[in-house]
């Protein structure tokens, strides 16, 4: 039980219950992060617009964010999403040896090269950020990468050391 008071997906209605019933029909799941962001009407809301945004962005596919969130989850100790990502890229194929390189090292995630370099920057952000320089992101560049991909794609992995704090904050439960 959470220490904040959520909508249970049994007692949601309105905007939540749209929400929560998309997910559990599509996912098969109500992520324990999106029921804890029904603490606050403005939170889900903004959660459920990022969702709605990544899921169809047109140059950061499936695979590329499901690398970043599993990794950045792994980072931080975020049981929850480093099972339900590590679920998720198990169901693109990638076998236990695959994601074991990749924890490793994120350049050996069983991408395409321009993805790779993405997930291996945002690693490299998330773990050390003042390490960043102006060559990594031409590096990136040059990969066909623009500006806003590398935004979206460092947000995506910054919202999950959010989500992993927030989780851990007020005790909710992070089983399915």
């Amino acid at each position: 039980m959470a220490l904040i008071q959520t909508i249970e997906p049994e007692k949601a209605e309105g905007q939540a219950k749209e929400i929560y019933d998309f997910m559990k029909e599509n996912a098969g799941i109500i992520p324990a992060p999106l029921q804890l962001a029904s603490a606050s009407p403005w939170l889900l809301d903004m959660y459920w617009q990022s969702a709605q945004h990544f899921s169809q962005h047109p140059n950061l596919g499936f695979g590329l964010l499901s690398s970043i969130r599993y990794l950045v989850a792994q980072q931080y100790d975020y049981a929850f999403c480093m099972d339900f990502n590590r679920n998720m890229l198990s169901m693109q194929g990638l076998s236990e040896d695959d994601i074991a390189k990749m924890e490793k090292d994120p350049l050996q995630a069983p991408l395409d090269d321009k993805d790779r370099a993405m997930v291996a920057f945002v690693m490299k952000a998330i773990k050390t950020p003042d390490a960043i320089e102006k060559q990594d992101v031409e590096q990136l560049h040059d990969l066909g990468w623009t500006d806003s991909d590398i935004m979206d794609a460092m947000a995506h992995g910054t919202n999950m050391i959010a989500s992993s704090i927030l989780m851990k904050t007020f005790k909710m439960d992070q089983t399915c």
